[in-house]
């Protein structure tokens, strides 16, 4: 099984399927393990800051958006290994790393990840899945960002979960012979833990394959200058739109 073929495989769906595996990257010092993100308070706070000048926003606006970027960042790749190559890469929050960048996502690396092969069945294959997003990276990032700016985990969540059918959307478009199991797959993520609660699965609208997604909660951008609602914002709900 060669996981570093696989990531550089998916890493050309889109900018946020990207995690780096050269092993000269082992030199440069700025790397740090996802797990001091989310436990050193300062680089996420300085990521919210730098959000919330960009955007001219709030902290609580800031914090959603700069949580959403985190969140689709570290959840995309796996999502794309599973339905892709039926494989769950080992990218915990100590195998997997990150260094700042100002001028787009920040970057992630791996050096010689491992990875285990999933249950065929798309069900049992999200289940891997969720445990790897959740309990690694998610909640984790969740509550320090909690910890950095009062918002609800509601807003996080959905956040998360909208993330999760952006890269199943983005798999199907860009690979068209792998949609139905990426909607299978994304599916059986959604109905876990807690995106249970985040929002519902709709009838398809193009371009999406098997289901369309609407989430429980708004991710605030409405509120950035200029900004407007997303495609599966609760407010275009209350909106009859």
């Amino acid at each position: 099984m060669d996981v570093r073929a696989a990531l550089a495989d998916v890493g050309g769906l889109g900018p946020f399927f990207e995690v780096g595996t050269n092993p000269a990257e082992q030199v440069d010092p700025t790397w740090r393990p996802m797990a001091d993100l989310y436990s050193d308070p300062l680089p996420l706070g300085e990521r919210i800051a730098h959000v919330r000048r960009v955007l001219d926003s709030d902290d609580r606006v800031a914090a959603s958006i700069a949580f959403q970027g985190m969140a689709a960042r570290v959840l995309s790749a796996p999502l794309a290994m599973v339905v892709l190559h039926g494989v769950l890469p080992a990218l915990t929050a100590r195998t997997l790393h990150w260094r700042v960048s100002l001028t787009g996502p920040w970057p992630l690396w791996a050096d010689a990840p491992g990875g285990e092969h999933v249950p065929d069945d798309p069900d049992a294959a999200a289940g891997r899945l969720t445990d790897l997003l959740v309990g690694e990276h998610l909640r984790p990032l969740v509550e320090a960002v909690g910890r950095q700016v009062g918002i609800s985990e509601r807003i996080l969540w959905g956040n998360a979960a909208s993330s999760v059918a952006a890269g199943k959307r983005l798999i199907g478009t860009t690979r068209p012979e792998a949609a139905d199991r990426a909607a299978r797959i994304a599916a059986g993520v959604l109905a876990r833990g807690p995106f249970a609660t985040a929002g519902e699965r709709r009838a398809p609208a193009p371009p999406d394959v098997g289901w369309t997604f609407q989430r429980r909660s708004c991710c605030l951008y409405y509120r950035v200058r200029d900004g407007g609602l997303c495609g599966d914002c609760v407010l275009n709900l209350r909106a009859g739109r």
